[in-house]
């Protein structure tokens, strides 16, 4: 199942998951596919790690979307990063992808050595890697969009462009996380001036862990509600923590869902309590009692 045909015919809803590193972790991530049973998913991803992730983490990811995609009903894609990677590397893994009946595939630049040096490796751009898999095989190719422009640019009328020729090569987007509806419109109506009407699925982080989404949005250089943060941080139960973030994220999704998007991209942590209750509380799937 080619994931740009099952946005055509959307909406969508799909989640991310990352591959866990230990076995407790991995015990956690399987009871929460199978409570994910309820949902109807359209797909889901795996992302590559901190930077793009090691040999030995981009291995963990390649394990993971070969066993889900091997055992469950809905697509699943791999998040995967060029910079720092050689051009064979790349290609004997998209590859071993495709020999797996892996279709679909999320490609990313991946983030620039932290101490501010030349990166290893034939890539720099997201665009060179699309380029790659679209050679290699018969793939839905996605990739990434930054509604508040991506954290490197400096212009954002460039930007744009470079977004719009990327999406334009490619069969859809998913965007970093948001707190504001409006950011996703603006630049969904600023590719359209452009002449880009690549869909492009919002991507939609419930904040429970305030501290963690802080620093993530410092990192990409998003804006950060610190409002909703607050009334998290002040929460005096967990439960209470999750209603206020199911709440927040509901709300957000409403206004999205209401204004046509074509699907929902929810970042769960490898945890169900919240994905279930937003999709419980919008009625998008017919929840069992």
């Amino acid at each position: 199942m080619r994931i740009g045909d099952l946005i055509a015919a959307g909406p969508t809803l799909s989640v991310e998951l990352f591959p866990p590193r230990t076995e407790d972790g991995r015990a956690a991530l399987r009871r929460t596919i199978g409570e994910f049973d309820v949902l109807d998913l359209s797909f889901a991803s795996v992302t590559s790690g901190a930077g793009g992730g090691n040999a030995e983490v981009r291995a963990l990811t390649r394990d993971l979307v070969v066993e889900l995609c091997a055992t469950e009903p809905y697509p699943t894609m791999p998040h995967l990063t060029c910079m720092g990677y050689e051009r064979h590397e790349l290609e004997e893994l998209v590859a071993d992808y495709a020999a797996h009946g892996v279709r679909n595939i999320l490609a990313l630049a991946g983030d620039p050595p932290a101490d501010g040096g030349e990166p290893r490796g034939d890539f720099r751009f997201a665009s060179e890697l699309v380029e790659l898999v679209a050679s290699t095989g018969e793939f839905s190719i996605g990739v990434a969009a930054f509604p508040e422009v991506h954290p490197r640019s400096t212009d954002r009328s460039e930007d744009r462009r470079r977004l719009a020729a990327k999406l334009s090569a490619a069969d859809f987007g998913i965007t970093q996380f948001f707190y504001d509806a409006d950011d996703y419109f603006t630049m969904v109506d600023e590719l359209a001036a452009i002449g880009c009407t690549t869909p492009v699925l919002p991507g939609i982080m419930p904040m429970l862990n305030p501290t963690s989404i802080r620093r993530f949005a410092a990192m990409n250089h998003a804006r950060f509600p610190e409002d909703l943060a607050a009334r998290v941080d002040e929460a005096s139960s967990a439960d209470d923590r999750l209603a206020i973030a199911v709440e927040a994220a509901v709300s957000l999704c409403a206004q999205l869902l209401e204004r046509g998007v074509p699907g929902l991209h929810l970042y769960c942590l490898n945890r169900s309590e919240a994905v279930i209750a937003i999709v419980e509380a919008l009625g998008l799937r017919p929840i069992p009692g």
